[in-house]
């Protein structure tokens, strides 16, 4: 005889902290159609053509990350779950994850022509280094172990997303293209709570290892990031020689990396901090400095509630 169904009750939650990131991810809901990106064509016009094609290849390499992550990624992650209310969240953040892949095809075709936008495509399906990322995660996702996964989606949340996410913030911190950039500091938000979110599960279930295990996830967890921060290298590389960002995107992508690995708990691998980042990259990552119009759009500044974005502490239940 078949078990009984499980109806998942909301009055009765196991892991307060599900309900808690439950209720941040839906009072933060956005949409990109209620972003005017139309109103950055002026500042999109008067970019150097260099320029416009990072803007668009960067955005490219990002929906190959959400796509994956919205895909495979929460999949993966659904198939070993401590409680019926993280499923839950897992199936919010998936479905926000499509929502940041199709906000870049939202940007492409409000800024860019079909004949570019294809190029962009074919460029993101086809380039060495994106392509190096995606598959090394998804590998993962397909034949690691539950722990690893974790790692992995922490990974490409915290990190991997983070060459790409330069460019807008860059933009929005010298005052051109606010309404691309919108969209961006509404993904990071999102972002922000996933990988403290999935960093905590990951927690939970490291403190369940013995010593030797722990020990042992530890130096693969390192050897990962060591060989993405590789390719994340040489894919900064190809992508901002042509500007001179190089080495500030590799700063904020080593400080990136560590705050990914403070998710998991664990300790820093690089010696860059907040302090070493450009501080119009980090000004631009605030989630409460845009100011929109009540009734045209929604953005960071006008929301339902008066939404943070999710902190460490929040995670804190001793």
């Amino acid at each position: 005889m078949a078990e009984n169904y499980i109806a998942i009750n909301w009055n009765q939650v196991e892991d307060q902290i599900d309900k808690a990131t439950w209720e941040k991810l839906t009072e933060q809901f956005w949409l990109d159609t209620r972003i005017p990106l139309s109103n950055d064509l002026d500042d999109w016009r008067s970019l150097p053509d260099n320029e416009k094609w990072i803007v668009g290849h960067v955005f490219g390499g990002l929906t190959l990350l959400d796509t994956l992550q919205s895909q495979d990624g929460m999949a993966s992650l659904k198939a070993n779950i401590r409680t019926q209310h993280e499923e839950a969240v897992l199936n919010n953040i998936q479905f926000m994850e499509s929502v940041h892949a199709k906000s870049y095809s939202s940007i492409f075709s409000t800024l860019n022509t079909p004949t570019e936008i294809d190029e962009i495509f074919d460029w993101t399906n086809t380039n060495e280094f994106l392509q190096y990322k995606a598959n090394k995660i998804n590998d993962i996702y397909q034949n690691g172990t539950p722990l690893q996964q974790k790692i992995a989606s922490v990974f490409l949340e915290t990190f991997l997303f983070y060459s790409g996410f330069y460019t807008p913030l860059y933009y929005l911190g010298n005052n051109k293209l606010a309404n691309v950039a919108e969209i961006i500091k509404l993904i990071i938000r999102d972002e922000s709570v996933h990988g403290t979110y999935i960093g905590y599960k990951f927690q939970l279930a490291f403190n369940e290892l013995d010593k030797s295990e722990q020990e042992e996830l530890q130096n693969w967890m390192y050897d990962l990031l060591y060989d993405l921060y590789a390719n994340e290298e040489k894919y900064t590389h190809e992508v901002y020689d042509g500007t001179g960002w190089t080495e500030e995107v590799l700063t904020y992508l080593r400080y990136n990396a560590n705050k990914a690995l403070m998710n998991l708990g664990q300790g820093a691998l690089f010696p860059d901090s907040a302090e070493d980042v450009n501080p119009v990259i980090l000004n631009g990552m605030s989630t409460s400095t845009a100011n929109h119009d009540f009734f045209s759009q929604v953005g960071n500044g006008y929301r339902l509630g008066n939404v943070e974005a999710m902190e460490d502490s929040d995670y804190d239940f001793d």
